[in-house]
């Protein structure tokens, strides 16, 4: 059997299964990094922590204060890094690297959502949803990163959907 709690009608498994989509992409991204050693290098620290997320639902919580505090500096510095690149919504494009970690962090994105639904069926801890929602955030700024670091632009995108304008001049 692939996955031995398939069968269970339990939103654990639904969290899981995203968490593991989450971190076999993260492994990808790796592959398509190693031209930016730092982002390849935070990366693979983050393919370990993606399986202690994934685990600490159903196991023993995988998450530490300093796992947190550990991403939040990551944040930090990718952010520092291209600040003057996220002051509006960009699209998801440029190199392999960068559009794998947009990828990571939609995958980031629906595992909070899966961690809400468990939530809905049973208490988890407020650390889990802190850092999944930070490790959304940090794989975007890190995408952002491997553009600037390889050259390519991002491009804006101005929503006709809602009244959002770029402060990008």
């Amino acid at each position: 059997m692939c996955y031995p709690y398939m069968r269970e009608s339990a939103s654990t498994v639904d969290f899981e299964i995203r968490t593991d989509s989450l971190t076999s992409r993260i492994g990808l991204a790796c592959a398509f990094t190693k031209d930016v050693p730092v982002v390849h290098r935070d990366l693979m620290y983050l393919l370990d922590m993606g399986y202690n997320l994934n685990g600490s639902v159903r196991g023993r919580l995988g998450i530490t204060q300093e796992d947190l505090d550990r991403l939040s500096g990551m944040y930090d510095f990718y952010t520092a890094e291209v600040k003057d690149s996220i002051g509006t919504f960009v699209l998801p494009q440029g190199t392999p690297g960068a559009c794998i970690l947009h990828t990571c962090r939609s995958e980031a994105k629906k595992s909070v959502r899966a961690l809400h639904k468990v939530s809905l069926e049973r208490e988890v801890p407020k650390i889990l949803f802190d850092y999944a929602h930070l490790l959304a955030n940090v794989l975007f700024v890190m995408a952002v990163y491997v553009n600037k670091q390889l050259g390519v632009e991002e491009i804006p995108h101005e929503s006709i959907c809602y009244d959002i304008k770029s402060t990008k001049k």
